[in-house]
């Protein structure tokens, strides 16, 4: 019986790693990091794609780092891509969003020939993937650039992120030092996004929220115990809310940072259900 456990493990194994196409270049002649993985059944044909957006900070991480999230998706009928960006200090924030952008139009140019429909994506991550999955979502300059526009949206699940608006994540960030009397932080959110107040407020998604833009549905995902990713959660959600953009926002319980990211596809998993939920309702669309 054991046995028979142990090659049916290996041979779900197997085929799950055939169906993973990587490090496809999404910039010709580019750099090490401009590659992303397409995860798609052998008989895939004009199913939803999910792009998806690695954590780390803007400084670290990979896009293998998506656990269970391909399998996951694969079997609501979905084709799910992750992809890799240049990072934080080789190169600047807007040359980083640029890159995913970049990796965004690759794949809408070019994923019907792995079985996935550009006109229905996904967008999706953690932590700092997070904060570029909101923005790419509500700036539409990025995907405009890339020839790609907001019409091919289905939804936009960001993960745990602190930066949905920058100002008010530096601000907390430095009183909380300040009042405790703690030293500044080396490299925080003030350097990375550039050092200015303007360019705070341009990396900030809440900022290019506005009514009649075509921004896709939100399912807004946080550790309900985490008091700055809760707020950020929040003040997102409200000003999506505001703009007459569907939203939900679910505070997960008895989980962290990172457990809420690497649970996402177990079956009893409450974010998961969330998700779940969502990801039916923008397919009925």
């Amino acid at each position: 019986m054991k046995l028979i456990l142990l090659a049916t493990l290996a041979c779900a194994a197997t085929a799950f790693a055939q169906s993973v196409k990587s490090n496809i270049p999404y910039v010709e002649n580019g750099h090490a990091r401009h590659v992303l993985d397409i995860y798609a059944s052998a008989n895939a044909k004009n199913l939803p794609v999910v792009f998806w957006i690695h954590g780390g900070g803007w400084m670290q991480g990979d896009k293998t780092d998506v656990k269970l999230k391909p399998q996951w998706f694969m079997d609501k009928g979905f084709v799910f891509v992750s992809t890799d960006y240049r990072l934080l200090p080789e190169v600047d924030m807007g040359t980083l969003t640029r890159d995913v952008a970049k990796a965004f139009g690759w794949m809408e140019k070019h994923i019907a020939e792995y079985g996935g429909d550009p006109k229905r994506v996904l967008v999706g991550g953690h932590s700092a993937g997070a904060q570029l999955a909101a923005l790419i979502c509500t700036d539409d300059r990025y995907l405009k650039a890339e020839g790609a526009a907001f019409d091919c949206l289905i939804g936009c699940v960001p993960v745990d992120g602190d930066t949905y608006d920058v100002p008010a994540i530096i601000e907390t960030a430095e009183t909380r030092l300040r009042v405790h009397h703690l030293p500044p932080r080396v490299n925080g959110h003030r350097e990375k996004f550039g050092g200015t107040p303007e360019m705070h407020l341009d990396f900030s998604a809440v900022t290019h929220v506005a009514k009649d833009k075509g921004i896709p549905p939100f399912l807004i995902l946080h550790v309900g115990a985490h008091p700055d990713t809760s707020a950020q959660a929040a003040r997102l959600g409200n000003a999506l809310k505001e703009a007459g953009v569907p939203t939900t926002v679910f505070g997960a319980k008895d989980t962290s940072h990172v457990k809420l990211n690497d649970d996402l596809g177990l079956p009893d998993d409450p974010a998961t259900k969330a998700l779940d939920t969502f990801v039916a309702g923008v397919l009925k669309k």
